[in-house]
């Protein structure tokens, strides 16, 4: 499936209309939520090498073959840890803790997040705006009159929201959405690319370093939907004087960009990439080929650094 970027997320693919199936509701196994190798293409990021590409036949069945390996199906558990009663200017309301973690084998990587019974409100008239046919059988826990602060209330609500969660992730084309995507992560992506607009790197990398992960796992469909993160970390890294841990990110951003030259993060990713590798005494030559080899492709003007780039984003 190919992945064109959102304007109002980075690299993200837009929300889609249709669930695969028919049925109303997936089962969590059945799916293997594997994106299409095909040739479609659509404007923006590719998933794919274009029609025009330099590639060999034995370089692009080497290409998919390297691709098939990355698509491995990520099954996600939702637990609401626990719950806490916070003052806010106005009212009070309730806190619910989300934890996220990986099916199948140990994750050293589970997210933990914080999340209003307004924030659950919120994303189910959004996904209701797309997804209302596939979602007819999905009960949204309603909110009472009276009684939403008693120990029993908080209860009986943090299991309802777990089940939410759980009925909403069963839906193929519900998780691969970006309202589903924004609800888990969109709030602490705003504030780290906020710190690293600010200087402030450090915080930005302690928000990035948790929630990037997440982010991966939520769009392995799209991995260029990650590319802007990825690349705040290089920055945050670079500018902290950590450059074997920015290389190290930028390694990352690059093998989710692929063979997708034309994507707006490639040239200025690369091109830091070179800086990087030259500093610690890497083979930079190679990466200063495959920039060469993309501008003689593709000739373009100088365009953003990368700094200049990932500053740009999640400004609202």
């Amino acid at each position: 499936m190919a992945c064109p970027e959102h304007p109002g997320s980075p690299g993200w693919t837009g929300p889609v209309t249709q669930c695969a199936a028919k049925t109303k509701q997936e089962a969590p196994t059945s799916d293997p939520d594997l994106p299409s190798p095909g040739p479609r293409e659509h404007s923006g990021a590719h998933p794919s090498p274009s029609s025009n590409s330099s590639m060999t036949t034995r370089e692009l069945q080497e290409y998919w073959k390297k691709e098939k390996c990355r698509w491995k199906h990520v099954k996600l558990l939702f637990e609401i840890a626990s719950a806490r009663i916070e003052e806010g200017k106005v009212s009070k309301f309730v806190m619910y803790q989300i934890v996220v973690i990986q099916t199948g084998s140990f994750d050293s990587n589970k997210a933990v997040l914080d999340r209003r019974y307004s924030d659950f409100e919120r994303l189910h008239k959004n996904l209701l705006k797309t997804f209302r046919e596939e979602m007819e059988d999905v009960v949204f826990p309603r909110k009472r009159l009276t009684g939403n602060f008693s120990e029993e209330m908080i209860c009986e609500r943090k299991l309802a929201l777990k089940e939410y969660l759980g009925l909403l992730y069963a839906l193929r084309c519900v998780r691969r959405s970006r309202e589903f995507a924004d609800f888990l992560t969109r709030p602490e992506l705003r504030e780290a690319f906020g710190c690293l607009r600010a200087g402030q790197y450090a915080r930005a990398l302690d928000l990035l370093v948790h929630v990037v992960p997440l982010q991966e796992k939520l769009t392995a469909h799209c991995p260029t939907a990650a590319v802007p993160a990825l690349c705040a970390m290089l920055v945050c890294h670079r500018d902290l004087e950590c450059p074997a841990e920015a290389f190290a990110a930028g390694e990352r951003a690059l093998r989710c960009l692929q063979a997708r030259e034309g994507h707006r993060y490639y040239a200025p990713l690369l091109d830091a990439m070179i800086r990087l590798a030259y500093v610690l005494g890497k083979d930079f030559v190679s990466l200063q080929g495959r920039l060469e080899e993309s501008q003689l492709r593709k000739p373009t003007h100088r365009g953003f650094t990368l700094k200049e780039l990932t500053v740009r984003e999640y400004l609202s």
